[in-house]
């Protein structure tokens, strides 16, 4: 993985460093293409990422995994044997504190979940920090290429475009580039809506009461989930680094106010599992946390010449393991 390209034509160009785009550049590199990975980011894993606080680290995207298809279930098996994951429990604790333990193996990166996205991505070249401003076709003798622009006016070439941002995103880009789409997909693709998530890190000045394996489902409204950081392997410095995730219908109605007010309320809502005084918090707001409508397929191809493939977690369910088969659709494709 690199972070800085050459910036020449190459066969295929993968907007978006998350699972499902750097699945998807994987399985093109193994086909023999020659594969770039652009991602605005400062480091890949787009959700499935891993947030330092001082000597402190939290997974403050995804907290976990299942696996039941078959494909999927390998690769997980192989991360497995590497030490890149780990099983971490077959259930949590429910807002009573009692475990609810359905057999279902939950997996997690080691030691955070952005272990998992770092290990897909070794091998591939990622231009990290590169903030996509348009894609556009350039004509060519055989019927086009596409072009992705940088805001910094960077130009990579491609004969074949995978988007895997969250899909109004991937949208946008298409439209300041001008590329029109068949009325049909664009009104499909324009009906899909997201929920926000909003999160909050809070660091503690000791443990918290959080019990084992360090996760725990909140009734849903306000509050969605918490996880302990240190029972979970993520961190391991002193004192405790909670992640809270905020319900869906609070996200919405809570996205723009002030961070002061989001935490306070979030705080007073999780003061009962914290245990410790409060040291330090961080808020982040995923704006595309979860697709409420999901298409049918595990990815979106549009015939081109030159041809585009749509893909991420809006294609076949908002799950780490429907992003990861939606990007290993995709790469197939090409």
């Amino acid at each position: 993985m690199s972070s800085s390209a050459s910036f020449t034509e190459v066969d295929v160009l993968v907007v978006g460093a998350g699972l499902s785009g750097l699945m998807a550049a994987q399985v093109v590199r193994e086909g023999g293409w020659r594969v770039r990975v652009l991602d605005k980011a400062r480091g890949v894993g787009g959700r499935m990422s891993t947030r330092r606080m001082g000597e402190h680290a939290a997974d403050h995207g995804a907290q976990y995994f299942t696996a039941h298809d078959p494909e999927f279930r390998l690769r997980v098996e192989g991360w497995e044997r590497e030490g890149v994951v780990r099983r971490w429990c077959t259930g949590f604790a429910g807002p009573d504190g009692e475990l609810k333990d359905n057999g279902v193996p939950r997996y997690c990166g080691v030691p955070g979940m952005s272990s998992v996205a770092k290990h897909v991505a070794r091998g591939l070249e990622v231009v990290l920090q590169a903030k996509v401003a348009r894609v556009e076709v350039e004509p060519s003798g055989d019927g086009g290429r596409w072009r992705v622009v940088t805001e910094t006016g960077e130009g990579h070439g491609g004969r074949v475009l995978v988007l895997t941002p969250p899909v109004p995103q991937g949208l946008s880009l298409l439209t300041a580039g001008g590329v029109a789409l068949p009325a049909q997909v664009r009104e499909g693709l324009e009906a899909t809506d997201y929920a926000p998530c909003l999160t909050l890190m809070v660091r503690l000045s000791g443990p918290s009461r959080i019990p084992e394996p360090g996760g725990i489902w909140m009734s849903g409204e306000p509050l969605l989930w918490m996880a302990d950081n240190q029972r979970k392997g993520v961190s391991r410095a002193e004192g405790a680094l909670v992640t809270i995730h905020a319900g869906q219908e609070f996200s919405r109605e809570r996205y723009r106010d002030a961070e002061s007010e989001v935490t306070a309320a979030m705080l007073a809502e999780a003061v009962e599992w914290l245990g410790s005084e409060v040291v330090e918090t961080q808020m982040h707001r995923w704006r595309y946390s979860v697709p409420l409508r999901v298409h049918p397929g595990r990815c979106l191809v549009v015939e081109g010449p030159p041809l585009l493939v749509l893909a991420g977690d809006a294609f076949g369910g908002p799950r780490v393991e429907a992003a990861a088969l939606s990007g290993l659709a995709a790469g197939a494709v090409v």
